[in-house]
């Protein structure tokens, strides 16, 4: 097979990602632990051809600069120099996702890309194995693998920081997205990782919490104890973000709509709704909720945001092929 197409959903992290230990290898300094989300995905169409002369990156139907497909080379270099190949590739992708907004379009898009490049070269990795190949281009897209609660093992090498599932997911919950802003963040989180790790007193401790967060949330999730899932979650994002307002200058993700949606949620869980935030870098809010009550909670919600700005999603699964139909739909010839 030298074509093929992949559709990967987002994650959103509850116990959060946030500076690496080997920036070339995307070694993550803690483990993490994401929800897969049904609700936001990319889908990638690669094909590889001796007729190509250049390798080509499309994104959103439109050709991207030479810079953005140097970066994307590097990481097909990953497969061609496993697969043995040197032929260019041509890659399509879509983002159902606003790009680059705090709502990880680059943890469904490295995940798409990894899992069609698998399918395309014919080394058909196992899901964990792919997932070291994934975190080359996203960290998070360790995570988009798999479906339902996903944890990211940080490991001590690039072969066994990996994704492994944790819990599909198949109980009653869900996020509600409150899209604050769905443009480009002005601080990308690569370089918001490392002014946090390099500057920041509290990072450490982050770090060190991070880790007790994730035995607990871990816990808390076999024991399909929501309440203190989004005690932990809620609290896993505040300690992240507080570590961000550590560092030297500064690091400051939320707008005033972001705010507000905090204090919204926290008034929902006055009148015993139980939901709880969590932010990625990012001025979006994630309300980990009852799926059965997300509805609800969204109608609430109205008060303060427009229809546009909210959206309900449950959990979603991990990579798949599209069909030959899909693929037709975006005028991909499988």
């Amino acid at each position: 097979m030298t074509k093929a197409a992949v559709r990967a959903h987002t994650n959103i992290a509850l116990i959060k990602y946030w500076g690496k230990a080997d920036e070339t290898l995307f070694l993550p300094m803690n483990s993490s632990l994401s929800l897969t989300l049904d609700g936001l995905y990319t889908d990638t169409f690669v094909e590889i051809s001796d007729t190509f002369t250049e390798d080509q990156f499309y994104l959103n139907d439109v050709l991207q600069s030479p810079e953005e497909t140097a970066k994307i080379s590097r990481f097909l270099d990953l497969f061609r120099n496993k697969a043995g190949i040197t032929h260019f590739i041509q890659v399509k992708s879509i983002n159902h996702v606003p790009t680059a907004a705090g709502l990880a379009s680059s943890a469904s898009a490295f995940a798409a890309l990894a899992g069609a490049m698998n399918r395309a070269t014919g080394l058909n990795m196992d899901l964990e194995t792919l997932s070291t190949y994934a975190r080359r281009g996203s960290g998070s897209a360790t995570r988009s693998l798999f479906g339902g609660f996903v944890e990211w093992q940080k490991g001590t090498s690039s072969e066994d920081s990996m994704a492994v599932p944790v819990d599909d997911a198949s109980w009653d919950i869900g996020m509600v997205i409150i899209a604050v802003n769905k443009t480009a963040k002005k601080i990308s989180s690569r370089i918001g990782m490392k002014q946090t790790v390099e500057t920041s007193p509290f990072y450490p401790a982050w770090v060190a919490s991070a880790e007790e967060d994730l035995l607990a949330i871990k816990k808390a999730i076999k024991a399909r104890d929501f309440e203190k899932v989004g005690q932990i979650t809620e609290h896993s994002a505040m300690k992240m973000h507080g570590s961000m307002l550590g560092a030297e200058t500064p690091i400051i993700y939320f707008e005033p709509d972001s705010i507000k949606a905090i204090h919204a949620v926290r008034a929902l869980r006055d009148q015993s709704i139980l939901c709880y935030v969590t932010m990625d870098a990012g001025p979006n809010v994630k309300v980990l909720c009852r799926l059965s009550e997300a509805g609800k909670i969204k109608e609430m919600l109205r008060e303060y945001f427009s229809e546009e700005q909210l959206l309900i999603s449950g959990p979603g699964q991990g990579i798949r092929p599209l069909t030959a139909q899909e693929a037709a739909e975006y005028n991909w010839q499988l």
